[in-house]
């Protein structure tokens, strides 16, 4: 249902293109960590932009055009891209190495739920689906995410309906941002293994781990 065709590009067929503001911004932070990390090298930076713009052309290929006064659905990329970003420092700043990598990972089911750009404007998708501007992964892991919380976390959950913030909306930002600035490196790797090798259903119990893992600091902050 969600495979794909995905083309390697070359460097000529994306020379032309241009990152946004954001992706420039993104790509800056993605090197800095790597450097810092001692996966990439100093000239890492054009490597991963011909990454990002060449995922970004092939997923234009699945993308239906809407029309819509959402924000979100005016431009064929959403967001910066980090799990391709995640990857390219997993393959340790081999372009042509995350691309097949990519490529063949499309293929599998757990795409949709660790890749997210996959599904933005997707020709998979129920055209009323994507024109709500929500993607899948709100209504799939982090719903079954509040449902597991209310049952093995009642305390905090009870203290984010209390405080008016969904459990959902925090869990939407780890997992789009595949847990940069919330875990080390190596727990962003473990995630990302655990969730190809065993399912995507470890992405849900990875965010109730840490919410458990949180919770008498959620309770304190309540409290307060």
């Amino acid at each position: 249902y969600y495979i794909f065709s995905f083309v390697l590009a070359l460097d000529a067929d994306v020379k032309n293109e241009n990152l946004s503001s954001v992706q420039q911004l993104g790509v800056e932070m993605t090197v800095r960590y790597g450097k810092y990390l001692n996966l990439l090298k100093e000239d890492a930076e054009n490597g991963l932009c011909v990454v990002l713009m060449s995922c970004e052309k092939f997923l234009k290929q699945q993308q239906r055009t809407v029309e819509s006064s959402l924000c979100c659905l005016r431009e064929p990329c959403a967001g910066y891209d980090w799990f391709a970003s995640s990857m390219f420092l997993i393959m340790s700043g081999e372009g042509e190495r995350t691309l097949t990598f990519l490529q063949r990972f499309s293929r599998l089911l757990v795409s949709a739920f660790l890749w997210l750009p996959r599904l933005h404007l997707s020709m998979q998708l129920p055209v009323t689906t994507v024109e709500s501007g929500i993607h899948p992964i709100y209504f799939c892991s982090a719903h079954h995410i509040e449902m597991l919380l209310k049952a093995e976390l009642p305390l905090v959950f009870s203290a984010f309906h209390m405080s008016g913030f969904t459990p959902s909306q925090v869990c939407l930002l780890w997992i789009t941002q595949c847990f940069w600035n919330y875990m080390d490196w190596s727990e962003i790797c473990h995630y990302i293994a655990l969730c190809i090798f065993l399912g995507p259903d470890y992405q849900i119990y990875l965010c109730i781990s840490v919410f458990r893992h949180l919770q008498q600091d959620i309770l304190k902050h309540t409290e307060a």
